[in-house]
C-alpha cells in the first residue's frame, strides 16, 4: 500500500471512531480509496451492459467508486466493441475543454474512479476505427448504462 491509501485508510477508520459507527457500517467507504480505471485489451471488466454504478459506490461491493461507467456496442448493438476510448468535453461536438478521457476495454467496457466531475459534461465515443458518436445533450449522470440500453438505445459506435 502507498502512503496516499495507508493515510485514506487511517483517515476512515478514525472517522468511524468519531461517529461512533463499527467497522462494518463503515465498510463500503474504504471501497472508494481503491482505484480502478479500465485500460485498453483488459479483459478483467464484467457485466456488460449493465449499470455498473450499482456496486461500483461507496455502499456496493464492487472494487472503487465509479464516477464514470458503461459499456460500448457496435452498430448492430449486439457485441461490444474491443478497443476505443470516451472523452468527456466541456461543449457539444469536442468543443471547449477535454476534462477526462477513459479507455474503453476489451470487452466494451469504460469505467474510471479517477476524481472529475461528469455532471454538465458532453461524452464523445470513438470506436476501434476512428468513428465517432456524440452525445447532443450534456450528462446528468455517468452511470451510462442507467440510460443506455433501459431507456434509450445502446449505447453504440460504428
Amino acid at each position: 500500500m502507498n502512503t496516499k491509501k495507508i493515510n485514506a485508510f487511517l483517515g476512515a477508520i478514525l472517522l468511524c471512531a468519531i461517529v461512533g459507527l463499527s467497522l462494518n457500517s463503515c465498510e463500503g467507504a474504504f471501497n472508494c480509496h481503491e482505484d480502478n480505471i479500465s485500460a485498453a485489451g483488459s479483459n478483467k471488466s464484467h457485466n456488460k451492459g449493465q449499470n455498473c454504478m450499482v456496486c461500483h459506490r461507496s455502499s456496493g461491493e464492487g472494487e472503487g467508486c465509479f464516477i464514470a461507467a458503461g459499456t460500448v456496442y457496435d452498430m448492430n448493438m449486439m457485441n461490444t466493441i474491443s478497443s476505443g476510448k470516451v472523452d468527456f468535453y466541456t461543449g457539444p461536438n469536442e468543443t471547449g475543454t477535454l476534462k477526462q478521457t477513459v479507455l474503453i476495454d476489451g470487452k466494451g467496457n469504460f469505467y474510471t474512479t479517477a476524481k472529475f466531475s461528469p455532471e454538465g459534461l458532453y461524452p464523445v465515443v470513438t470506436g476501434p476505427t476512428g468513428n465517432k458518436k456524440m452525445m447532443g445533450s450534456s450528462l446528468s449522470s455517468a452511470a451510462c448504462n442507467s440510460c443506455h440500453g433501459v431507456s434509450t438505445d445502446k449505447l453504440w459506435v460504428d
